[in-house]
């Protein structure tokens, strides 16, 4: 389809390859984006599948020497998901340069990568999030509510399919989503950087202009730099907050981060007609790094179980399910603000910044840099992601093989700090899926204008701008309709399988008989993947079929798709803020009654927060992330498939 539409659709301009020519590298582009997205959540899943043993091994010594272990475990997924990132964008640079092509106009001859990125992390973290959650939510009902066994006992017919359900969402899915998000922003960025050189002709000279456009990928492994010596500074005390110790280790990353931005800068963005430009560049850097750490806090407050928000939904969970479900979804609102308030300040900041270097259109290049430094600490914060599931799972291991409570104790520290990571990085993906998405539609205005319909600006007084602009905001409380709902019907077959096999076999809960993991493995594998094509279908035909329709029937199909596209990102990234801290908040509200609170374990508080991590499930899990990529998702198809709607 992509290659139809380039080839035969698209009208070509003068300065551009030849229609088939660039038909042929997006559409080769996209192949490889695909490919490669899909490579970087396998190694994901394959690393953090061979750490787990080796922390419940070393959780039987010592806390740090487990928590250095699994963060080294994410880190192997974090470092190669972002280096895979620059390989496959630097490498299609290097092939089609060495063709010959114009520098200036490569970044658009392989949007494709970015597409196919995106194409492959919305399959990969649905599918994950529908896989886990389903096994998630089956064994706590039945295995923690109604047979009163603990969490990740060997008893519970759906305990395996729970570990590898972490698995694929948390390791497969966000390194997929990470993965598109970093390709997504090196290949605007590069767009842009384009764009800022040929507006400023005569100011840079060619081997400046190819530093200009080279710049994101070199932010990039400076950042891979700093998140290697991040993650070896990490080190606890036995004594100590998990969470202190890798906070230390993301402070570092982010300043040894910031310290390679400032040196990039003034090496590639210092052109010598405006000597004060680069420093510009080097501040909007660091205000995406300040955003970076400002995400990291914030998610921090909202589902730690320090602070208020948490500690008031186990305070309602004394009452039952129902005040503590309304207590977690008033965090969950509650919990928009500030994250709405640091993204508009950095976006703003970014392109005024950018603005004032003296460059001309330089203020969207100051947003791509501020993007660019917010995702300069990505390699970090994915080990830190990797470390949940690396943990939960060795937790899982330590209670399988009845290992002493002080030793389950130590992993349950590990495994709620890793709950925390896992929230947190939602919130950093989700913040950096924003600036990207404003980076990818300068880039689809910038592709509009050369198609030869600019738009100055998008109308929403038009009657079909704004239902565009509506049906955008629209499609975001569908899709998350759509993946919850394949939860629940997911869930539910695990829950009647679970309660099959325990009235069938009593033996299985008096310890004498062996349950029959494989099958309730069997049911959540199939239904993800049978739940997943319609939300996946929605994302992807949606857009183009908005821009279809009013293209045919009214003329504006591509400033109704902007609108579409502008709404769509805005509301996506409103819901999946909820979604991810009112469902992070829910679980950690339950881990800070196991501490003791509240009557502890087995109470009734405590079965009312087991419900309300159980609603919280799929929000966190499967809905929230799928909307990452859905809002990058809608960015590249637009972007790709612009000839369409012009």
């Amino acid at each position: 389809m992509i290659y139809v539409l380039y080839a035969f659709f698209r009208k070509p301009h003068a300065d551009e390859p030849a229609a088939a020519t660039l038909a042929l590298t997006t559409t080769l582009s996209f192949i490889f984006g695909a490919l490669c997205s899909g490579v970087a959540g396998i190694v994901g899943m394959y690393v953090a599948v061979r750490s787990n043993i080796r922390t419940a091994s070393a959780a039987r010594t010592s806390l740090n020497k487990a928590l250095q272990i699994a963060l080294r475990g994410g880190a192997v997924s974090g470092l190669f998901v972002v280096a895979m990132s620059l390989f496959g964008v630097g490498l299609l640079y290097t092939i089609l340069d060495a063709l010959h092509f114009e520098p200036t106009k490569i970044p658009l001859m392989i949007v494709g990568y970015g597409f196919g990125a995106s194409f492959v992390a919305l399959f990969a973290q649905l599918g994950g999030g529908i896989y886990t959650k389903a096994a998630d939510v089956g064994a706590d009902l039945v295995g923690k509510v109604e047979a009163g066994i603990p969490e990740d006992d060997p008893r519970n017919p759906a305990v395996i399919a729970d570990l590898v359900g972490d698995n694929v969402g948390d390791c497969a899915g966000r390194g997929a989503d990470l993965f598109e998000s970093t390709a997504a922003e090196n290949i605007g960025a590069m767009i842009l950087g384009s764009g800022l050189a040929l507006a400023n002709p005569g100011l840079f000279s060619p081997a400046q202009v190819v530093g200009l456009m080279l710049f994101p990928l070199v932010a990039r492994a400076f950042g891979l730099v700093a998140s290697i010596i991040g993650v070896l500074v990490v080190k606890a005390r036995e004594d100590e907050d998990p969470m202190r110790a890798l906070n230390r280790g993301y402070l570092w990353t982010a300043v040894l981060a910031a310290a390679g931005f400032v040196g990039g800068t003034y090496w590639l963005l210092n052109p010598p007609a405006f000597p004060a430009a680069w420093w510009h560049f080097a501040l909007c850097g660091v205000i995406g790094i300040a955003t970076s750490i400002a995400f990291v806090y914030i998610t921090q407050y909202y589902t730690e179980y320090r602070y208020r928000p948490v500690k008031s939904i186990a305070a309602a969970s004394v009452t039952g399910p129902a005040t503590n479900i309304i207590a977690g979804f008033a965090v969950a609102l509650e919990c928009t603000a500030l994250p709405t308030f640091t993204i508009s300040a950095a976006i703003i900041a970014s392109y005024k910044l950018g603005a004032s270097s003296g460059l001309a259109h330089a203020g969207l290049f100051g947003t791509a840099v501020a993007t660019m430094g917010m995702l300069g600490t990505a390699a970090y914060i994915l080990a830190m992601d990797t470390f949940g599931p690396i943990t939960d799972n060795a937790g899982g291991i330590i209670e399988m093989s009845h290992q002493p409570e002080d030793i389950r104790k130590r992993t349950d520290r590990l495994d709620a700090v890793g709950n925390t990571t896992k929230a947190l990085t939602k919130g950093y993906a989700i913040g950096s899926a924003a600036l990207a998405a404003f980076l990818l539609f300068s880039a689809y205005l910038d592709e509009v204008a050369a198609l030869g319909s600019p738009l100055a600006a998008v109308d929403i007084s038009k009657p079909e701008v704004f239902v565009g602009g509506l049906l955008g905001a629209m499609l975001v409380f569908w899709f998350s309709a759509l993946a919850i709902s394949a939860v629940t019907k997911a869930a539910v077959s695990v829950i009647q399988e679970v309660r099959r096999q325990f009235q069938a076999d009593p033996g299985i809960l008096k310890g004498t008989s062996r349950p029959d993991y494989g099958r309730a493995v069997d049911i959540v594998t199939v239904g993800a993947l049978k739940a997943m094509v319609a939300p996946g279908l929605l994302a992807v035909g949606m857009p183009i079929a908005v821009g279809l329709v009013f293209k045919v029937f009214f003329h504006v199909g591509a400033e109704t798709v902007a609108s579409f596209l502008m709404v769509g990102t805005i509301a996506g990234i409103l819901m999946a803020t909820l979604l991810n801290n009112g469902g992070g908040a829910w679980d950690n509200a339950k881990k800070f009654i196991e501490t003791g609170e509240y009557g502890g374990k087995g109470s009734p508080t405590h079965k009312a927060a087991v419900v309300g991590d159980t609603v919280g499930d799929p929000f966190k899990d499967t809905a929230g992330p799928s909307l990452h990529v859905l809002i990058k998702l809608l960015s590249t198809v637009t972007l790709v498939l612009a000839p369409l709607f012009v």
